[in-house]
């Protein structure tokens, strides 16, 4: 697949991710970064303000499970949609299932977090990361 190919399936790709106590963190983020090549999700034991950035010491390990990392132990799946606002995604897993996180965009070598950025989709903000990760190559 062409990476025209790819943007014009992202645009209609609809991810669904299964959340219960079990899952590991990692498995979350694989799926999420196998559809967003340049986005990924970090796992927090505190929310974030809005436009807020948050400290690297509430990082979560990614080899624990959801239900180590959460106190609304609902079970159920979450559907991702290029379409959905970072700050939408995050709202999504905070209110549903009690799930801290942030979405980061790849910058050349470096992850940024996009709190500034919150209001973009996951298209947006994967097309600017792509963008970004191609010039500083």
């Amino acid at each position: 697949m062409t990476h025209s190919q790819f943007h014009l399936t992202l645009k209609h790709y609809i991810m669904k991710l299964l959340i219960n106590d079990r899952r590991k963190v990692f498995a979350i983020q694989e799926s999420f970064n196998a559809a967003f090549p340049y986005l990924k999700l970090e796992f927090f034991s505190k929310p974030h303000q809005r436009g807020g950035a948050t400290s690297k010491k509430l990082i979560k390990v990614s080899s624990k499970t959801l239900g180590e990392c959460r106190v609304i132990h609902n079970s159920g799946s979450i559907t991702i949609m290029p379409s959905m606002t970072v700050s939408e995604l995050e709202q999504h897993f905070n209110d549903i299932y009690g799930l801290s996180v942030q979405v980061f965009r790849k910058s050349g070598k470096v992850w940024l977090e996009t709190t500034v950025t919150d209001g973009w989709t996951l298209q947006e903000q994967n097309t600017q990361g792509e963008a970004l990760s191609k010039v500083n190559i």
